[in-house]
């Protein structure tokens, strides 16, 4: 449940500019911090880090307008409102951008010139501006802009916030609607599914998105993600004795035991564990007698088991019928361990692959501004290395180059396409591309001057 910030509490309103983005912003539910120097810099990431799920927040355009100017002899300045809405997330530490639950707009062809809130008198030109309840003016151009006072506004959780397979295409899905109901489908019916698939194929980014969609919502307390990794043992994952700090042990629940207890306290609710890389650690040692629970005709209190490490005597568990489990591997990693028969039998299998085609050149140049010209010749450039990676008797299609490393985050600002592309090469594909060809380092640099071959240096 998404509770709004009411101006009461002391938190901040957030006025942001929208610069060319706004459409961008809005039809995509997010709003992105660009520093001047277009770098992820502290002080950008500190301001967004303050940004929280529950402030209200506007799109605002300065001084669209001039009024004369004050005694002082200062322009009078003012400010137009064109959309405002609730931050539902906030994205730190992958880049500093919040998603927003937009609730109104400004009307028509979404022209400044149009705007209908006009603030006389306000104004700031720095990228977010900060306005605080309660203090001088503030509660006076709070109301203004959001059209009540800040101690009446309340809202929460509605229809508007459902989240589904629609927000899923929306934010950059390249699958088509059938192959993700069927992946729902599946995880409701079965519980545990896994992706699987080369790098940079969308799978722990599908993971999170499919579990909200499963959820209904965006929710990070019913959505818990968790990486396995070698050291990963049963301890850490279910429960183990861990030092208390005055010298003695105690028996600590793992994750998966707390969304266990959390599940069963409201059995109404979902509650979705993502799994990145669970195939880095030995899921067999980490699950131990909670894989046998997992199947999905075990999830009742008969087939309860007793724990490794038990509390009491005669303390059995088991897995509820609303916990799911969403697991992700990656199939071109050597090093990691395979999964056995008995991890299999529990989970749906899907293979994701690299997407690149219609869908994926369309939401490239409608979210990122690439022109679809330049998109056909990069996919064009990497189908042809994929089918030379698969092909390869030494690699083969688990070790193709997903469709990630040419896909822009929503609004970046790629005002040069082929050097952003020059620039995916040298520092995401070159690089795998001297891992898979380490005895052949020729190979490597040949695959990657076709990649590059005719454009501009």
């Amino acid at each position: 449940m998404v509770t709004a910030n009411n101006g009461g509490d002391g938190r901040p309103v957030w006025f942001v500019t929208g610069g060319n983005r706004w459409d961008t912003y809005i039809d995509n539910g997010y709003w992105r911090c660009y520093p001047a120097t277009h770098k992820h810099d502290a002080p950008a990431i500190d301001v967004v880090s303050s940004m929280l799920p529950g402030d209200r927040i506007a799109i605002k355009f300065e001084e669209f307008r001039n009024y004369g100017r004050s005694p002082s002899g200062e322009p009078i300045p003012s400010v137009g409102i064109w959309a405002t809405g609730l931050i539902t997330h906030n994205n730190l530490p992958d880049r500093p951008s919040v998603e927003v639950n937009w609730r109104w707009i400004a009307g028509g062809a979404r022209d400044v010139r149009n705007c209908p809130t006009e603030l006389v008198g306000f104004g700031a030109t720095q990228c977010v501006w900060k306005v605080e309840p309660g203090t001088k003016g503030c509660d006076e151009f709070i109301t203004t802009a959001f059209g009540m006072p800040p101690e009446t506004v309340e809202v929460t959780e509605s229809s508007d916030d459902a989240y589904t397979i629609d927000n899923i295409i929306a934010a950059g899905c390249f699958l088509d609607r059938p192959r993700l109901e069927t992946m729902l489908q599946r995880l409701s019916d079965k519980r545990n599914i896994i992706l699987q698939g080369p790098p940079g194929t969308g799978k722990t980014w599908l993971a999170k998105r499919l579990a909200y969609a499963l959820v209904g919502y965006k929710d990070d307390d019913r959505v818990r993600p968790l990486q396995f990794h070698p050291n990963m043992s049963y301890e850490d994952f279910v429960r183990g004795w861990r030092p208390a700090g005055d010298g003695r042990l105690e028996l600590v629940d793992g994750p998966l035991l707390r969304m266990i207890d959390d599940a069963k306290q409201n059995p109404d609710a979902r509650y979705v564990m993502v799994i990145e890389e669970i195939n880095r650690g030995n899921p067999a040692q980490i699950f131990g007698e909670m894989l046998t629970l997992l199947e999905s005709d075990k999830r009742n209190p008969g087939e309860a088991m007793a724990l490794a490490y038990p509390r009491t005597d005669g303390e059995r568990v088991h897995i509820p019928p609303n916990v799911y489990v969403i697991g992700t591997m990656n199939i071109a990693d050597r090093s990691l361990a395979l999964v056995d028969f008995a991890l299999r039998r529990r989970f749906a299998f899907f293979d994701l692959e690299p997407t690149l085609g219609s869908v994926w050149r369309n939401w490239v140049s409608d979210n990122c501004g690439i022109p679809d010209a330049f998109l056909a010749d990069v996919e064009r450039r990497l189908t042809a290395l994929n089918n030379q990676i698969a092909a390869d008797p030494t690699l083969g299609p688990q070790f193709r180059i997903g469709h990630s490393v040419v896909t822009p985050p929503p609004g970046a600002d790629i005002p040069n396409p082929q050097e952003w592309f020059k620039q995916a090469v040298a520092t995401e594909i070159a690089p795998l591309l001297r891992e898979y060809y380490f005895d052949n380092p020729k190979a490597a640099d040949d695959a990657q001057s076709a990649l590059l071959d005719g454009l501009p240096q």
